[in-house]
């Protein structure tokens, strides 16, 4: 999620980390209250900052997890879940994107146009 859309779409911010702490994910680090701030990534050469909507551990592995909601700009969120994709794929993590009802057709169009099809699902 954009950072422009995080009052918005709180409600379904939440719910996700309760889905995840009911999953058995621990260290569950967001940009939620009561939640430690996950690390930020600045973008060299601009004033853009990356940072994961959730970041968590399970099984001694971390988690990428990137709410899907829809947006105004498209082009932002696909080149932070190809640099989230890329830094996942670095450092042995996993990347998933969570998604909730009326937002499936534009999470997998989005994940087609950036060629991460092959992407399952979280669906809340």
């Amino acid at each position: 999620m954009v950072y422009t859309d995080k009052e918005k779409y709180s409600e379904i911010l939440s719910t996700s980390l309760t889905y995840l702490e009911n999953s058995g994910f621990e260290n569950i680090k967001a940009d939620a209250e009561g939640y430690e701030t996950p690390k930020s990534y600045h973008k060299k050469g601009s004033d853009i900052d990356v940072t994961p909507d959730i970041v968590a551990e399970k099984e001694g592995r971390k988690h990428y997890f990137e709410l899907s909601l829809k947006s105004d700009q498209p082009r932002l969120l696909k080149s932070k879940w190809l640099f989230l994709n890329t830094l996942s794929t670095m450092t042995s993590s996993r990347f998933k994107i969570i998604t909730t009802r009326g937002h499936y057709k534009f999470t997998n169009e989005m994940l087609e146009d950036i060629n991460l099809a092959d992407k399952k699902l979280i669906k809340i």
